[in-house]
């Protein structure tokens, strides 16, 4: 749907080179702005999708052309004046960026699409070489660089990244321990049933898993050469791999007048409390009109949030309504969720835990809120009968279905 242009005081900068970002340029073209357009971001690449970066690419098996979202020269030729740089200051009454450096760009209308930076272990020893954290190429480089074959690798933290690069590392030939705070991987998102599952998968794939613990003290001579835990557990390794999970970019706006809290505070159209100014991605805490005010960390979100930001700013009025849907690939195992929610009074499962194929139902009040899938089959993006696409419509509709008939796999989801 191609968005009415309103009258907008030119430039319009973008804030944020990654996902958000590059989809909010691209549609903010083609859906026919003309005016001056500038990307602000410190990566080199164009804008990219960052899945690979803990498994295909992390593992050698492709490279990132496939995810870019537009190729470098279309950025040229479509008048898209790309700054390498990162913000140190938004001046709301000048309509100015502070850049680190010293220089400065001023806007007409401005997208903040910082994303997320990684949290950091405050330990001794954190900063020994072969630490390592993952949001960047150079990151993934610096990761593959270290995982030779038979090298030991020491992942802190299990949610999405970790337990990603703990799989990859695996395949790799890598030999892993996680050290995770919980009982399971993903527990916090998922449950206790779904972490179960997903620790016997790494399990049985030869991770060494030490839960209920936590990094306490990095130690070597020239690099790190172990791990003490909070419980006093040694663990050597040749390198370690924290991801302990990010939090919101959003430093260079303190003081200036945007509202924040866990992130960049926005309606339900993308908007700040500043006109003119907006914001999409894991930096936005967005108002939802299913879920409420949430802030979601995952590829679709970005897609989807830059893409009706983008819009927003050229004068749509369309709410951002998303059923959020992410999913995560570790081993020959796919894991994929629809909606939202962190507190839940009832679990339903559907099909086998023991057999890794299961789909899973979390409700509140009787009200299903989000749905998870291990190994169920197509994408529910593209395939309109897809389990989980049924899934996200009842929750789209914040459906109350039968818990009997939600567990029977002869029940069809879009019937209940």
């Amino acid at each position: 749907m191609v968005a009415i242009v309103q009258a907008i005081e030119e430039p319009i900068v973008i804030l944020g080179s990654g996902m958000a970002g590059g989809v909010a340029a691209k549609t903010l073209r083609e859906d026919g702005y003309d005016g001056g357009l500038v990307l602000i971001g410190p990566e080199p690449t164009p804008p990219f999708g960052r899945p690979p970066l803990s498994k295909t690419y992390l593992r050698g098996e492709e490279t990132l052309a496939g995810w870019f979202v537009k190729p470098e020269a279309w950025y040229a030729d479509n008048r898209v004046d790309r700054v390498d740089a990162t913000a140190t200051r938004v001046d709301i009454p000048s309509h100015r960026i502070e850049l680190a450096g010293g220089k400065a760009v001023s806007y007409g209308h401005l997208l903040i699409t910082t994303g997320g930076e990684n949290k950091r272990l405050d330990v001794p020893g954190a900063e020994l070489p072969g630490v390592f954290q993952l949001r960047t190429v150079a990151d993934c480089d610096a990761i593959k660089q270290a995982a030779g074959a038979g090298a030991r690798a020491l992942v802190v933290g299990m949610g999405f990244i970790g337990s990603e690069v703990a799989a990859s590392l695996t395949q790799m030939g890598v030999h892993v321990t996680a050290v995770l705070p919980g009982a399971a991987p993903l527990e916090s998102v998922l449950g206790p049933e779904m972490g179960a599952v997903m620790a016997g998968i790494h399990r049985d794939a030869g991770v060494d898993m030490v839960s209920g613990d936590q990094a306490f003290r990095f130690e070597g001579a020239k690099a790190v050469e172990r791990v003490i835990t909070r419980n006093g557990r040694n663990l050597t390794c040749d390198f370690a791999v924290i991801a302990v999970g990010i939090r919101p970019a959003v430093t260079f706006l303190a003081g200036s007048g945007v509202a924040l809290d866990d992130g960049v505070l926005v309606d339900g159209r993308c908007r700040t409390n500043v006109p003119g100014i907006f914001a999409a991605g894991d930096v936005a805490n967005h108002m939802h009109p299913l879920f409420g005010r949430i802030r979601v960390e995952h590829y679709n979100n970005a897609e989807k949030q830059g893409a009706a930001a983008a819009r927003s700013m050229l004068g749509s009025e369309a709410a951002y309504g998303y059923v959020h849907t992410f999913w995560s690939d570790q081993y020959e195992h796919k894991l994929e969720y629809a909606g939202h929610v962190r507190k839940w009074d009832r679990f339903i499962q559907r099909g086998s835990a023991e057999d890794r194929r299961v789909v899973g139902f979390y409700l509140t009040d009787g009200v299903l809120r989000a749905a998870v899938g291990l190994n169920r089959g197509g994408d529910p993006e593209l395939d309109e009968h897809d389990e989980m696409a049924a899934a996200g419509r009842l929750i789209a509709r914040q459906a109350r279905p039968d818990p009997q008939a939600l567990a029977d796999e002869d029940r069809d989801l879009d019937l209940l």
